[in-house]
């Protein structure tokens, strides 16, 4: 009697396209959809975005747990991608990145600013260890604050996402924006983009509820991390952030319709070389909105320029208003390490909304020789609360108009 082997017949099982070709293969349990037998060339010139969006609608749509795979061993050069759910297919879907996705470099290939859009899913890993090159530095040349370039990846309008184990290199404009979704968690993500990559943020949070980010190692031209409006309850730790503009709550306040941010906690994470650390930025002429809970806490800093600052006079030469960003509870605790700067400690708040409850706790940031002294200052604030050692000396009083 011949027995038959149900996972042999599991693994081996093909799906067929509407054409008879195979389209997909089940593994373990799962159905692959392998972007290559969806015409996928992986030469390099070839543009494959349709392959990737051909497969991920039928994996998106099956019936099982599906896995959207873009293979190791070639590159894909790809423009505009889209992948819009809801999806039928059972939670999480996958999509396994492996190989190499370059982007067209030509910016107008990309209708919508977005290079990789990601929207409408519950339940979704990326992952992989492959790379998403964003061929950046054939249009960085172009950027200024009136020319938008592609985002290289963005999670939108989703929940219970789950990106890891990638690479992101030079994106035209931001690497990645996580955007109106909840219950989030990202690991172990490599981001590079040269110091002098204009507006490259490595990730970039927009109305993101519930985010757990830890292990990732951030240098690029612009915010490691910027965290904008609307954005509330999430953790990062372990963060490595260098070159770059620091990690950022903010900016806050330049549209009208933004909304409050709160509950943020940066915990054991290290700048290096970077001009900003620990940040807290805000425009003049805001509409009037909070942002609170916030910590910054076992951090290290090396050769770092502002190591502390909160600014709400950012970017604001042009707007006389002061901010209506109203920034409370927020607490810098054990950070140390060495700094470029004359004034490593720089709390500038709004005289029309003055910080308050703002703390400094076990505060050491040494200068960097040549720099032999530093200091801190304070303005419009209301209740420092200071604790332990803090070098340079805390301010002894805040200015409040």
């Amino acid at each position: 009697m011949i027995k038959t082997c149900f996972l042999c017949l599991l693994v081996s099982h093909v799906v067929l396209g509407i054409d008879g070709a195979p389209k997909g293969r089940i593994l373990q349990g799962e159905t692959v959809f392998d972007i290559t037998n969806y015409g996928a060339k992986g030469d390099g010139t070839t543009d494959d975005a349709m392959a990737l969006i051909q497969a991920w609608r039928a994996g998106c749509d099956s019936a099982g747990a599906a896995r959207i795979l873009v293979p190791a061993g070639k590159s894909f050069m790809m423009g505009e991608v889209i992948m819009r759910g809801p999806c039928k297919a059972a939670k999480p879907i996958v999509l396994d990145i492996q190989g190499t996705i370059n982007a067209n470099p030509e910016p107008s290939s990309y209708s919508n600013m977005m290079w990789i859009l990601i929207e409408y899913v519950d339940g979704m890993i990326v992952t992989g260890g492959g790379t998403i090159h964003g061929q950046g530095q054939n249009v960085w040349k172009y950027a200024d604050d009136t020319t938008r370039m592609p985002v290289s990846f963005t999670f939108q309008s989703s929940k219970n996402g789950d990106i890891n184990n990638l690479n992101f290199v030079d994106a035209m404009g931001f690497h990645t924006k996580l955007i109106d979704s909840i219950d989030l968690k990202v690991s172990h993500l490599k981001i590079t983009a040269p110091d002098e990559s204009p507006n490259t943020d490595g990730m970039h949070f927009s109305n993101a509820t519930n985010v757990d980010m830890s292990d990732c190692v951030i240098g690029t031209g612009d915010d490691c991390i910027s965290i904008g409006t609307g954005s509330k309850n999430m953790l990062f730790q372990r963060i490595q952030c260098g070159p770059g503009h620091g990690l950022s709550v903010g900016s806050l306040g330049k549209r009208p319709d933004e909304l409050p941010v709160g509950n943020i906690t940066f915990l054991n994470c290290s700048l290096s070389g970077t001009t900003n650390g620990a940040r807290i930025k805000s425009y003049h002429n805001s509409p009037e909105l909070t942002a609170d809970h916030i910590i910054y806490k076992d951090i290290i800093m090396d050769k770092v320029k502002n190591p502390i600052l909160i600014d709400q006079h950012y970017d604001s030469k042009t707007k006389s208003e002061q901010s209506s960003v109203k920034i409370s509870d927020v607490h810098f605790i054990n950070i140390k390490g060495t700094t470029i700067s004359k004034v490593p400690i720089l709390l500038n708040c709004s005289s029309k909304y003055p910080c308050d409850n703002i703390e400094l706790a076990d505060i050491s940031l040494k200068p960097e020789p040549p720099l032999t002294e530093s200091s801190s200052a304070c303005v419009s604030t209301t209740n420092l609360k200071v604790s332990g050692t803090i070098i340079p000396p805390a301010p002894t009083a805040c200015t409040v108009p």
